[in-house]
């Protein structure tokens, strides 16, 4: 299992959001570049980047500090938050993205995402992002009438074939990821899968591991000092 330790960018710095509330935001880093050298320094082979005014404006306002993560480290690099556009999704991959992940308008234009893997492939993922089960959209200010399980019913169609699964009650809140939900959806969808929110100790790594899926995002438990990214890590690996 691969382990995403995650940098979420508002204003270019690196933060945290509780249970993704934009008003509920804590400040860890003015330098995310250095957080993600960090990273890498520790062994990452992966960071999990997040343009938090992109996910909730649909725009790339921390471009230049994503961009500068890709050349400034030598750490694989996946991005979300506000792609909505070709020409968006060329930027990033252009600045040595590896992966870019598509939200908002994976669930509004089904047509224009099967476009995308057709020509990107696995550099293509698709954020699946759940409140109460159901699609949220819009950097989660916004929850559809589409449940988890048929939207990834719907991109397994498609051919995606990864995704980054989100339940919302747990990001940021240290109550542990929902393992059933993951179990569940693991039966629906055949690709890769990442588990993100809720993770707040090495026990919650080692039970998502069981499960075989894809990876696993890690991000306040690390700001917080609840878990040791070394020690993750290992686990993981």
């Amino acid at each position: 299992m691969i382990l995403f330790p995650a940098v979420d960018i508002y204003d270019k710095k690196a933060v945290r959001l509780f249970k993704g509330d934009y008003s509920q935001m804590t400040v860890y880093s003015d330098d995310p570049v250095s957080v993600a050298q960090k990273f890498s320094s520790f062994g990452a082979e992966w960071v999990h980047l997040v343009d938090l005014e992109g996910a909730r404006d649909g725009n790339t306002p921390n471009f230049s500090v994503i961009r500068d993560i890709a050349s400034k480290t030598d750490i694989h690099a996946e991005i979300g938050g506000g792609i909505r556009s070709e020409d968006t999704i060329c930027r990033y991959l252009d600045c040595g993205i590896d992966r870019v992940i598509l939200g908002t308008i994976a669930l509004q234009d089904p047509d224009f995402l099967r476009r995308m893997i057709e020509k990107y492939g696995d550099r293509i993922a698709v954020g699946v992002d759940l409140r109460n089960g159901m699609v949220a959209t819009h950097g989660w200010n916004e929850t559809s009438s589409v449940s988890g399980e048929s939207f990834l019913k719907q991109l397994a169609l498609i051919g995606v074939s990864t995704v980054i699964i989100t339940d919302i009650s747990r990001d940021g809140a240290m109550k542990g990821p929902n393992v059933d939900l993951y179990r569940q959806l693991s039966e629906v969808f055949p690709g890769n899968i990442t588990a993100s929110g809720g993770v707040s100790s090495i026990e919650d790594l080692k039970a998502l591991r069981e499960l075989s899926l894809y990876g696993a995002i890690l991000g306040k438990a690390y700001y917080s000092g609840a878990v040791d990214l070394k020690e993750a890590l290992e686990v993981t690996a």
